[in-house]
């Protein structure tokens, strides 16, 4: 081969290995949360509810920004970590069939829910800032209609390590003060 020609080659190989190392995803020094589209999948291995039963539980789930509730049928009226429960575990198959979410789907900012005196407290594990999230209004809005949807809980308070935290109203505004439905009746579809 020809000076020229290994010149050539040598300069083709070399532009070749510069384009094909320019095509991939550029490196980053930390992790960060990809956010996902389309459907969401349940987060728990186990099933979100039981297909029938006796009771009607209320949960809320998301539909083009908006919540939706949607009723499944329980054995047992749910306590308020169960229903929880329930709703970290995402939409069943019939309601991803009807392009339900959650933005909830493998969060692990929750620790707890209990209820006592007509009130859910919700302790969370991990500060809002920093989540990744940007549809933290639709989260929390989610877990107060779903827990506030039992006929004795008439109010949801969040907390973290036992002291009140602030989080988002239907209209983006932080508060300690206890929540209902009703500060997400924007973002509840009708």
């Amino acid at each position: 081969m020809s000076p020229a020609r290994t010149a050539a080659a040598t300069i083709t190989a070399l532009l070749l290995a510069v384009l094909a190392a320019g095509c991939g995803v550029p490196t980053e020094d930390t992790a960060r949360e990809i956010e996902r589209t389309g459907k969401a999948t349940p987060a728990a291995p186990t099933p979100a509810a039981e297909a029938s039963g006796p009771v009607t539980e209320k949960l809320y789930l998301l539909r083009d920004g908006h919540l939706v509730a949607v009723q499944r049928r329980v054995p047992t009226q749910p306590d308020a970590q169960q229903l929880l429960a329930h709703l970290l575990a995402g939409p069943i198959p019939a309601e991803q069939d009807a392009d339900l979410t959650s933005a909830l789907a493998g969060t692990t900012a929750i620790n707890s829910a209990t209820d006592a005196a007509g009130s859910a407290t919700v302790e969370l594990s991990t500060e809002l800032e920093g989540t990744g999230r940007s549809d933290d209004v639709l989260a929390f809005g989610q877990l107060v209609c779903t827990l506030s949807s039992r006929p004795d809980i008439n109010q949801v308070l969040f907390t973290r390590q036992g002291a009140r935290v602030g989080v988002p109203r239907g209209n983006g505004s932080l508060t300690e003060d206890p929540l209902t439905c009703d500060d997400y009746a924007n973002l509840v579809a009708s």
